[in-house]
């Protein structure tokens, strides 16, 4: 072909010609496909943006930036997501540490595989609490540093609720600010920030039945209730409590089954597709029907097969006492009185 054009062609135009091609050429090559991460296997994974060029790709800067040179179908691109676990031949943008922002909390350091990484570094520098702290997700943290560890790798709502340990009475428990200590229905101490004035009732349909059998005008009027009583309400269904029989008299919405509470002749809607984690840290513990159960988890799916409300007496067997049993039957008796004193107040 380029035999018959040098016959036929100017010696420039020849030259021009051959250029213009070897240009397209390299373009061609160079248009490929830009991605967001390497994966550990080495693979391009999750496409940013097709028919790119290298330049183009890691222009931005960040690190997790790749780039693959084959301008493939995306039959192709499909097949290796699928099956091969991301797209071969991926060469990384950032191959060094040098000019890499990873953040607030982070910094970059290279991995055993010689390539750089955003890594969870958070200043702990002016943390004066070196003891543990409970997280806003009810899990303990051995300080707040590591809970700041955690808040980066994920978690960007978890918030310290209050030093020490997580507990499940809000007896020690020192709220900061304005808070107030609720126990929650799992039986854990929330800090939460109570609503003293809750916003008129536009619509019937923001009633609420609370599980302590009274109508609650809105979902603030309920918070606003658990405040004043320091533990948990729950609503057992929307709209007006009714005097119902049994459970056949309730209906719940979409997704949630109705519990018979016998003692209190109520019923509760629950969610009931709750799959329990095999563990074996899991604590045993003792329900309302004097059952041992391997776990609160596992007595919550013995309560949905059986259709019966079941809450936890103590922690351990049922066999067992309770270290605390006599100081939570003073908790109950504090928490009654409490329920009388906010029934006064709802009332007035």
């Amino acid at each position: 072909m380029f035999r018959m054009l040098k016959h036929h062609l100017h010696p420039r135009i020849f030259l021009m010609s051959i250029w213009l091609c070897h240009l397209m050429e390299h373009q061609k090559v160079q248009a490929g496909n830009c991605w967001l991460q390497q994966g550990k296997n080495g693979r391009c994974q999750v496409l940013y943006m097709p028919r790119m060029s290298r330049e183009e790709c890691c222009r931005s800067g960040r690190l997790g930036t790749s780039w693959t040179e084959e301008d493939v179908p995306n039959s192709t691109l499909f097949r290796w997501m699928i099956f091969n676990g991301g797209a071969p031949n991926c060469i990384p943008c950032k191959e060094t540490c040098d000019n890499v922002d990873c953040g607030l909390g982070k910094r970059c350091k290279m991995n055993r595989r010689s390539k750089p990484r955003c890594v969870c570094a958070p200043d702990c520098s002016n943390i004066t609490w070196k003891g543990p702290v409970c997280g806003s997700d009810g899990k303990t943290y051995k300080d707040e540093c590591a809970l700041l560890k955690a808040k980066c790798k994920g978690h960007p709502d978890l918030d310290v609720q209050y030093q020490g340990k997580c507990k499940k009475t809000c007896r020690d428990v020192l709220c900061p600010g304005s808070s107030t200590c609720v126990v929650d229905q799992t039986n854990s101490a929330y800090c939460v920030t109570c609503n003293r004035i809750c916003p008129e009732v536009t619509s019937p349909e923001q009633y609420l039945c609370g599980n302590d059998g009274i109508v609650y005008a809105s979902a603030c009027h309920l918070r606003r209730a658990t405040c004043l009583l320091g533990r948990s309400i729950g609503v057992a269904y929307e709209g007006k409590c009714i005097k119902a029989k049994s459970c056949e008299d309730i209906q719940c919405s979409t997704g949630k089954k109705c519990l018979w509470d016998a003692r209190m002749s109520r019923g509760r809607c629950s969610m009931c597709d709750e799959t329990c984690p095999e563990s074996r840290m899991d604590e045993a513990v003792c329900a309302s029907d004097n059952t041992t159960y391997p776990s609160e988890c596992a007595m919550k799916q013995a309560a949905c097969s059986m259709g019966v409300l079941l809450e936890v007496k103590h922690s351990g067997s049922c066999n067992s006492i309770a270290e605390d049993q006599e100081e939570d039957e003073e908790d109950e008796d504090s928490d009654f009185m409490a329920y009388v004193h906010l029934s006064s107040i709802l009332d007035g």
